[in-house]
């Protein structure tokens, strides 16, 4: 239902009760011509009027007061409407509504009846004793009277009530239910609780509404989600913790159901069916919910959907997982908090720090490539890199992109394949010590996560692609039973999910031990909630635990984009400027446009513009929090009269009053918008004879329309005025007229468009790792990567052979006898880098070398062979040798290769558990014959004896 009517600003109470309030009553599902639901003129006998000082005769009203509205339960009023009219306060209503309410209790008795008062434009309902009067945005319904009428009498004291510990048992957890039952019996009705991700603010929330349902302060709650995932999530927590409470939605239910306790949606769907069911059957009432609360309350909440939270009549709590000292002024206002003063809240550091901790902590490891860093520059690459670019076609002059250009205008697969070796080296493994613990790649867009998995798959075939995958929302079987979230979840595989934006925030999975920021973040809040993915602690309970990650202590994060860093140097990130909304700044550029013609006294140009505002606000919906708030504004600006002789005055009026209630049009279609303003905009440049802007705004909409797919019937009606306006004679006479037939005709197509970004560069050039932050080293246990270590020795070494003879001998070849080497090795652990055989070979990969050739191999004289090496070219020559192996034989012992070099170690019994097991249900004997299993471990026994 749009506003089909338009009414002036100044009606008379008879108009306004006509027009305005009786149409919000028939919408409640108020039936005003049944005199048993609601009398209109209710009459108060009053018993015994006071006798005036002067005697004069009595009307026959004497001894009655009326009033407009009485709303009736059982047959007693349970409710009085005072009726003002449009130009009269609201607030002249509340004590003449308070008298009648006061006077109907002494007549009938029992409890105070509701109390309404409203101008047309604003209503306000006050529980007279309990809550102070308060804004509301539609009437209750009769159900809703007779649910308040009965929550009224039946509410327990919050105070005694007891907290379910099976449901939320920790300390915090309880003290955070506390606040708020404290603050409800304080009369206050809205809170934001502020709890690190990880802590069980779901559980918390679940917690909390089971008390107001045992206490009969609550029937039904809201809870508000930004995305499907969560509201899975919150859904499973309710009938986890409250499994006899009936939820809405169930599986693949689609229509809104009032015969459920517990809502859980996501913002945009409750905003929808908030504004478009507008029918006396299908209208939710202000009042149908006693709780909303909303999941990941921050700034995005502020700016689009306060306007859901705005429109109940509930108790409101806000959850977020943003630290305290980064959330908006905005956000504390929403939930009356002053700045920085939450109801409640619970920090990560206090979280960790309790024992046991209630949260991980965490490590991190940051790996830079050079690339990354210093760019790729044709130019700079070695003579054979440029060879093989100029032999595929590439222009070496095209290659000139910054590190930041990486995914965005370039992909190299070199730099991918470096972030994949380097996680698949230093995250953390499973049990078994040869495949990464679950884990989430943070990739920069969907085609990046793409070529990650592409490069998993092609650096470890032997995991027949199930190793990695990528889970984003446009991918249908990421969702429900079975599909590839529930799968990461609860299933050995995968064990990497590569995620752009999906798994950002909200998804708790316990197991997570690794997390890579593949991608530059900007957003502090975004960031933390990012990392939130990894604080899980595991259950309590051993035996509850999945195989593949029975202990975890703290998770690590590798930092591929230098964030950390980033936010040391901007604490606050770079959040994203606000930006004006496209109906807001369509509406203000038709007033430009109009200022403009009228100006030039172009009545051709203005009348058409007057006729495009008032169509905008005839679309705005009625039953939206922000239009309803605007009521009176804009009855003004609907007003016929209001058009006729516009002023200074009233386009100023229109700019700053009006324009932003158009913030409401939520539903629209951004793109025709977008495409529309502009055309707007070129007409004022047109009127102004602005040529330079003029043809600015041309090239935007020629862009635009040549992204409009031919191959979409609808779209090929329009093929002849697309063609022409990408021609230039379309544009030689260009006037007004036209410009708006443009718009009518190829803005509702613009949904269709196909944006064409421009093609990225594919390179595949080996990258080199640049920096890698940390191996335990000397008696402090100093942490650090393998190349800083190796870094530090060789320099160090180098030094120290101009000054040690010792070592100059052994650089020279000279014997040096056991005792020497003794003394020497001594000396070595006592400096700063710690130095020792274990961690050279530990470094260079090498099991078995002497402490004499590690340091001619340090010293540049001998060059050892690495242990991996070493194992890899074993196994190449054991596959070369037998050319008659299977696909599976071959992937078993790629399989094999990656456990040794990750383990170092082999028993038999190894081969008939995971990882072999998920190759075939008996390990190795399921793939080989006997003989071929003893002349496998024979390979493999000399490798890691």
């Amino acid at each position: 239902m749009r506003w089909a009517k338009v009414h002036p600003v100044d009606l008379n109470e008879a108009e306004t009760r006509r027009r305005l309030i009786d149409e919000d009553l028939r919408l409640a599902g108020w039936e005003l011509d049944d005199p048993s639901k609601v009398i209109q003129e209710l009459d108060i006998k009053l018993s015994d009027p006071t006798p005036p000082r002067v005697a004069e005769p009595e009307g026959p009203w004497a001894g009655h007061q009326f009033a407009d509205y009485g709303l009736l339960m059982h047959g007693k009023p349970a409710a009085v409407v005072e009726a003002k009219r449009t130009s009269k306060d609201a607030e002249l209503g509340r004590e003449q509504a308070l008298r009648y309410a006061t006077n109907l209790q002494r007549i009938h008795g029992g409890p105070l009846p509701f109390i309404l008062y409203t101008n047309g434009y604003e209503t306000f309902l006050w529980e007279h004793g309990f809550y102070p009067p308060v804004k509301i945005h539609g009437f209750p319904t009769q159900d809703d009277l007779e649910w308040m009428a009965q929550r009224r009498q039946a509410r327990k004291p919050l105070s005694v009530e007891l907290i379910d510990s099976r449901i939320s048992g920790r300390d915090y957890q309880i003290a955070a239910i506390r606040a708020i039952l404290e603050g409800l019996e304080a009369k206050r009705t809205k809170f934001l609780l502020v709890m690190a991700t990880g802590t069980g603010k779901t559980r918390t929330a679940v917690s909390l509404i089971d008390v107001l349902f045992r206490a009969r302060w609550a029937k039904r709650v809201l809870f508000l989600v930004d995305r499907i995932a969560l509201r899975d999530q919150a859904l499973a927590a309710f009938k986890e913790f409250m499994p006899s409470e009936p939820v809405w939605p169930q599986e693949a239910e689609k229509s809104f159901a009032r015969d459920r306790r517990i809502f859980v949606t996501t913002y945009p769907t409750m905003l929808h069916l908030v504004q478009n069911d507008e029918s006396p059957a299908t209208w939710i009432s202000p009042h149908f919910f006693d709780v909303v609360i909303a999941d990941e309350s921050h700034r995005s909440i502020y700016n689009i959907y306060q306007q859901v939270l705005g429109y109940f009549n509930a108790i409101k709590i806000g959850l977020t997982a943003t630290p305290t000292d980064r959330i908006d002024h905005d956000t504390f206002q929403l939930f009356d908090c002053e700045t920085y003063d939450p109801t409640f809240a619970y920090s990560y550091d206090e979280a960790i720090s309790h024992e046991p901790p209630y949260l991980c902590d965490f490590e991190v490891l940051k790996v830079r490539s050079k690339f990354q860093i210093e760019g790729i520059q044709g130019g700079a690459l070695p003579p054979q890199v440029q060879a093989r670019l100029v032999a595929e076609g590439k222009d070496i002059e095209d290659i000139d992109f910054e590190g930041t250009d990486l995914e965005r205008k370039v992909t190299n697969s070199g730099t991918n394949a470096l972030i994949v070796r380097e996680f698949m080296e230093e995250s953390v493994k499973d049990p078994s010590g040869t495949l990464p613990g679950k884990t989430i790649v943070f990739a920069i867009s969907k085609g990046h996560a793409r070529r990650l998995e592409a490069i998993f798959d092609r650096l470890y075939p032997e995991h027949a692609g199930r190793v990695a995958r990528v889970l984003v929302s446009d991918d249908r079987f990421v969702y429900g039973k079975g599909g590839l979230l529930e799968q990461f979840k609860t299933q050995d595989m995968p064990r990497v999910a590569i995620s752009v934006d999906l798994l950002d925030t909200g998804v708790d999975i316990h197991e997570v031990v690794n997390l890579v920021f593949a991608k530059p973040v900007y957003s502090y809040v975004k960031f933390w909630q990012m990392i939130g993915r990894g604080t899980r602690v595991l259950d309590a309970d051993p035996l509850k635990r999945r195989q593949w990650c029975p202990e975890k202590d703290r998770f690590l994060i590798i930092d591929c984009w230098g964030n950390f860093e980033f936010f040391n140097m901007n604490p606050k990130g770079q959040e994203p400027d606000l930006q004006t909304p496209l109906p807001v700044r369509l509406f203000r550029a038709r007033l430009d446009k109009l200022e403009a013609a009228t100006t030039l006294a172009r009545a051709d140009v203005t009348e058409p513009v007057k006729d495009d505002l008032r169509a905008d606000l005839q679309d705005l919906p009625r039953n939206n929090v922000v239009v309803r708030e605007a009521a009176s504004n804009l009855a003004r600006a609907r007003d016929e009269q209001f058009w006729k002789h516009l002023a200074a005055s009233d386009l100023v009026f229109l700019r700053s009053v009006i324009a932003p209630v158009l913030r409401a049009r939520s539903e629209a279609d951004f793109k025709a918008l977008r495409f529309e303003t502009e055309v707007v905009e070129l007409g004022t440049t047109l009127l102004q004879e602005n040529h330079e802007a003029l043809e600015a705004i041309r090239e935007s909409i020629l862009l635009q329309v040549a992204e409009l797919p031919l191959s979409v019937n609808v779209v090929a009606r329009e093929r002849e005025l697309i063609e022409a306006v990408q021609g230039p004679n379309w544009w030689a006479n260009l006037t007004d007229e036209k410009l708006r037939e443009l718009a009518r005709r190829l803005s509702p197509l613009m949904r269709f468009r196909q944006r064409r970004s421009d093609p990225m560069m594919k390179l595949d050039i080996e990258d080199l790792l640049a920096t890698k932050e940390w191996i335990e080293v000397g008696p402090e246990h100093e942490r650090m990567t393998s190349s800083a270590y190796r870094a530090r020795v060789e320099s160090y070494i180098q030094e120290l052979v101009r000054s040690n003879p010792l070592l100059a001998r052994i650089k020279a070849g000279e014997v040096v006898s056991d005792d020497e080497i003794h003394g020497l090795a001594e000396l070595l652990e006592r400096q700063d880098p710690h130095i020792t055989v274990q961690l050279l070979r530990k470094v260079y990969h090498h099991r078995s070398a002497d402490f004499v050739r590690l340091l001619r191999h340090v010293l540049g004289v001998e060059r050892l062979e690495s242990w991996p090496e070493a194992v890899t070219q074993a196994f190449d020559a054991f596959i070369a040798a037998h050319t008659t192996l299977t696909g599976l034989q071959i992937r078993f012992l790629q399989t094999l290769k990656t456990f040794i070099l990750q383990t170092g170690k082999l028993a038999k019994e190894d081969l008939v558990a995971p990882p072999f097991t998920q190759l075939h249900p008996r390990g190795i004997r399921g793939v080989f014959k006997p003989a071929e299993i003893e002349e496998v471990m024979q390979m493999a026994g000399r490798l890691v004896a």
